[in-house]
């Protein structure tokens, strides 16, 4: 099983998908990975050479931030937005939709389950 920045591919995937499952990796930059190692997409995880391991794992520590320090870094943006009393900042803090959605009827994910509230 390959383990490519603390995250363990899953065995039966084609590289091209199994790459995806790093946190701040999609589809796009996964072919450019393979791309610049010479790797085949088709390739299954399970197919993989240490040698090819490795070389994903140097494309990915070199050129892309991802899973704990990308993860920090989200968190520490919307700290900074929080903590300037932007809007953004103001709807992360009541936990409402950021990016301009209406809440009059929908955003459930964000407001959590429905409070009746004025109800005798």
């Amino acid at each position: 099983m390959a383990r490519i920045s603390g995250v363990d591919l899953p065995k039966k995937k084609r590289m091209e998908y199994a790459l995806t499952y790093i946190f701040g990796i999609g589809l796009h930059t996964s072919r450019k990975i393979l791309d610049a190692t010479g790797v085949d997409y088709n390739k299954r995880v399970f197919e993989l050479t240490e040698a090819e391991a490795a070389l994903i794992r140097n494309a990915i520590q070199d050129n892309f931030m991802v899973e704990g320090d990308l993860r920090k870094k989200v968190a520490m943006d919307i700290k900074a937005l929080m903590d300037l009393g932007s809007y953004r900042g103001l709807r992360h803090r009541k936990g409402l939709p950021v990016r301009g959605q209406k809440t009059k009827t929908n955003a459930r994910t964000r407001k959590g389950k429905r409070r009746t509230v004025g109800a005798a």
